[in-house]
């Protein structure tokens, strides 16, 4: 059996991230769960503001952001720049976060965070409550720490954050299958399994080295 609602907004999980516009003294950060990708080739991504938020006009007068994912070691600042304006206060110094210089957009990055995505607005489509950016992700800086050494990024590394209804919950886990893990052949998925075995033992042995 189930239960009708009415219309609303579950789509759950979704994103937590900290979108970062702006700069010089009108630099700030607006915690953002409405955004996602919508295009591969170029790569195209979307942040849903309300229009009310302070975070706003800055984004609809410079037409750039940064979206950087959050972890949770950073979920009390995801929180933070999420309930509180930037009318009234510095996030960046409020939540001891380190604005890092961009590549391709003038508004800085946060240093905390393990993935920062570079965006440029090419649209903006207007609705009731929020505004829609489009935007094409123009560079994309990632933590060398969660980086490998054949070059892969492991985004299990650094415990990333997602919202629920309410509720920041860290997908720390890890992979429960690879793309395409329903149609892989025996051959193909004994091969993969010996690779993370070998990987795992290699870890192991690198992490006793260490000590």
């Amino acid at each position: 059996m189930k239960k009708e609602f009415k219309p609303g907004t579950m789509l759950s999980p979704v994103p937590a991230v900290m979108v970062s516009c702006g700069e010089g003294e009108e630099r700030n950060i607006i915690t953002i769960g409405w955004t996602g990708i919508i295009n591969s080739e170029p790569p195209m991504t979307y942040i849903s503001v309300r229009k009310s938020r302070y975070s706003h006009h800055i984004i609809e007068k410079t037409g750039e952001f940064v979206i950087n994912l959050t972890t949770e070691k950073l979920a009390l600042a995801t929180d933070y720049c999420g309930v509180k304006s930037g009318r009234d206060v510095d996030k960046f110094k409020e939540m001891n976060l380190t604005p890092q210089a961009a590549s391709k957009v003038k508004c800085p990055m946060i240093a905390q965070s393990p993935v920062n995505l570079e965006c440029r607005v090419t649209e903006v489509k207007s609705y009731p409550s929020h505004d829609m950016f489009v935007a094409e992700i123009v560079a994309v800086h990632v933590d060398e720490e969660i980086i490998d050494q054949n070059g892969r990024i492991d985004l299990s590394a650094p415990g990333l954050i997602a919202y629920v209804h309410g509720e920041y919950f860290g997908i720390k886990k890890g992979p429960i299958g690879k793309f395409g893990f329903s149609v892989m052949k025996p051959k193909t998925r004994k091969r993969l399994n010996r690779q993370k075995h070998q990987e795992r033992v290699k870890r192991n042995r690198e992490m006793r080295k260490g000590r």
